[in-house]
């Protein structure tokens, strides 16, 4: 109660009071495939807690009446499904906030969509959770969408998981189907790093095991899942060091500069030195305004305005943070991607990326490798395509202070979005901060690409072969070298076979490491070239994006995608190294063509069918063009 005198001390039990329904308090997500049963273990959940009042349950009658699926029946699903085309289509569409509150414990419950189209607003509802439910059904088992959920929980840092097994009752609560479920997703869930996992046997719709024991079950002897919900402990964020993104400069006169935004970790404290990123500028703390009064301290979760002894330039998407603890500081972070655009992430496309209270230019520079949410291997990955994830690295126009999400969610996870439109296309998390340094400026040469073009009768070029194995690449690329050579051209061949001989005999053959060969053949390729050479770069490369990197590195005019064609059965029939034979009888997995794609290029610049023409005749063709562009000299054939 507060009296005349005691404005401050009431001011500290509201403090206590808030902090403490904080803490006590439990954010949950529900997630599963479509008509799993989540809107209505929810409805169900608050139906069976009397946390509805009366008006509720009249209107869940009449909408029961209207939309439901139950006969004279209530359906609980209602109480969630919000939205008409929901209700007429029994699907959740948009996430749906409820509160419930029972004796021991306050509960935020989002209900997310289970329709892959939707994945998107699960990944927004579970970023703020503390704790996923992840509803099965009996019959079904562990399904695609189950995966992707369990995946996007433990990239957004759920570390509890409460798997509940709905639909008992048409699998006639039977303990084998439960016991086999339950298995199954804890393996899968502990490879994702979700070690925390309580298995429930349910049945929302007739209220087995939800706040009470179900008589139809007693072979289950653990909680219901309120009490267990209740009983949950919560790994509090905010212990960490601390982290402060600068949402707005306040000058409402020229005697106060303030910096205005909400702490998402850690604490802060006058007299505190902090750190301003990404300049790295340092300064103390002498005043703290939160709700508009002077405060000594403020912690995770407040909004505050400090203000700073020193006149440094700190401005909006600065991060102000712990000196000795400070988070990392940079332009590029590998970071893992879950992309929610009908149109496909492309590397090198430009975005804007949102990090904290930061806006700025961003590209995914590589693609490491995507995910595949069924088996969890690591794919090679040319796009991104909606509801995908990937490992990606990313590359900002300018530097940014950031963490990794995992120590900071505030400052470790982004959205990018839509230059166009606007519109958000992916959510990220970093996973780490990129090694190389801060700051890494190209060193200035006396001699350039164009005086060393000078030393040679031709222009520099990269002609990249593209085709299936045994197309006939190295064997065009190698007749077209033969053919230059004696016209004092200065040229390269490399060959993807060759380069595994020594700069990259460290990589092998899986997904990742082939990504990363093409990359570096790539590289390679491009200083080539710088040193006015024309290089011949034989390689499968059977992915766009790769071909479309390899091209952005030199000159528009500088590069020449040639692309090998040959119908699979005729490679396959010439097999010069016995390759498609190892293929197909599993030796190697997902080889180019038979376990695994090629993309064909577009509009190359030359296409070439081995099958209609000798690799003679295809060299000329390559070499005709060449003089056409104005690369080599006129007599060169």
């Amino acid at each position: 109660m507060l009296t005349d005198t005691g404005e401050e001390e009431g001011a500290d039990v509201l403090e206590f009071l808030r902090a403490h329904a904080e803490a006590d308090r439990l954010r949950l997500v529900t997630c599963g495939s479509v008509d799993d049963g989540k809107s209505t273990l929810i409805g169900r959940l608050l139906y069976e807690s009397r946390a509805l009042f009366a008006d509720q349950i009249t209107t869940l009658a009449k909408e029961s009446a209207r939309f439901g699926t139950r006969g004279d029946e209530l359906d609980f699903a209602l109480l969630v499904d919000g939205l008409e085309a929901e209700q007429e289509q029994g699907i959740t569409i948009d996430v749906a906030y409820r509160f419930l509150t029972t004796p021991r414990r306050h509960f935020v419950v989002a209900d997310s969509p289970g329709h892959v189209q939707y994945t998107r607003n699960m990944v927004t509802a579970a970023s703020t959770s503390d704790v996923a439910v992840i509803l099965v059904d009996a019959r079904k088992g562990v399904l695609t969408q189950t995966r992707r959920h369990t995946w996007l929980v433990s990239l957004v840092g759920i570390r509890r998981v409460v798997l509940a097994v709905n639909k008992l009752d048409l699998a006639g609560y039977a303990q084998d189907v439960f016991d086999g479920i339950s298995a199954e997703y804890t393996e899968l869930a502990a490879n994702l790093g979700v070690e925390d996992v309580s298995a429930i046997p349910v049945s929302a719709l007739h209220g087995d095991n939800i706040v009470r024991p179900s008589e139809n079950m007693p072979w289950y002897t653990g909680e219901p899942l309120l009490r267990l919900l209740e009983d949950m402990p919560v790994d509090r964020l905010g212990q960490g060091p601390l982290r402060l993104p600068v949402q707005r400069v306040e000058r409402p006169d020229p005697d106060f500069r303030g910096y205005s935004g909400s702490i998402c970790g850690g604490r802060i404290e006058v007299g505190d030195e902090v750190a301003v990123l990404p300049a790295g500028s340092r300064s103390r703390v002498t005043r703290i305004l939160s709700a508009g009064r002077e405060a000594a301290a403020a912690s995770t979760g407040e909004a505050v305005t400090v203000v700073l002894a020193d006149d440094i330039d700190v401005s909006r998407g600065d991060l102000l943070c712990a000196v000795d603890d400070r988070a990392h500081s940079g332009r590029r972070f590998t970071a893992w991607i879950v992309w929610m655009a009908e149109e496909p992430m492309l590397p090198g496309r430009q975005y804007l990326l949102k990090i904290g209270t930061l806006c700025a230019g961003a590209r995914v520079v590589t693609l490491h490798h995507r995910v595949d949410v069924d088996s969890g291997e690591r794919r090679p990955a040319a796009e991104l395509a909606l509801n995908e994830i990937a490992l990606a690295e990313v590359a900002l126009e300018s530097a940014a202070g950031f963490d990794r999400y995992a120590d900071c969610p505030g400052t470790g996870g982004f959205l990018l979005i839509d230059r166009l439109t606007g519109h958000t296309a992916g959510a990220g998390m970093v996973d780490e901060p990129n090694t190389r340094p801060a700051e890494v400026h190209w060193q200035d040469l006396d001699i350039d690409k164009t005086a060393r073009t000078l030393l040679h009768p031709h222009r520099p070029c990269v002609i990249w072969f593209t085709g299936l194995s045994g197309a006939g690449k190295s064997t065009i690329a190698n007749l077209v070298e033969r053919k230059l050579y004696p016209h004092g051209v200065h040229t390269y061949l490399v060959d993807g076979d060759n380069l595994r001989h020594g700069l990259n005999a460290d990589l092998g053959f899986s997904a990742a490491d082939r990504v990363e060969n093409v990359r570096r053949a790539a590289e390679v390729a491009a200083l080539m070239a710088d040193a006015g050479l024309i290089v011949l770069v034989s390689l499968i490369s059977p992915f766009q994006a790769e071909r479309a990197r390899a091209r952005s590195l030199v000159a528009p005019d500088e590069f020449c995608e040639v692309h090998v064609d040959v119908p699979l059965a005729v490679a396959e029939e010439r097999d010069p190294k016995g390759l498609y034979r190892k293929a197909r009888t599993g030796e190697l997995p997902d080889f180019t063509g038979i376990g695994s794609p090629y993309e064909p290029p577009h509009r190359p610049d030359i296409r070439v069918d081995t099958t209609a023409v000798s690799p003679e005749e295809a060299a000329d063709k390559i070499l005709r063009m060449l003089r056409d562009r104005g690369t080599l000299p006129g007599t060169t054939a």
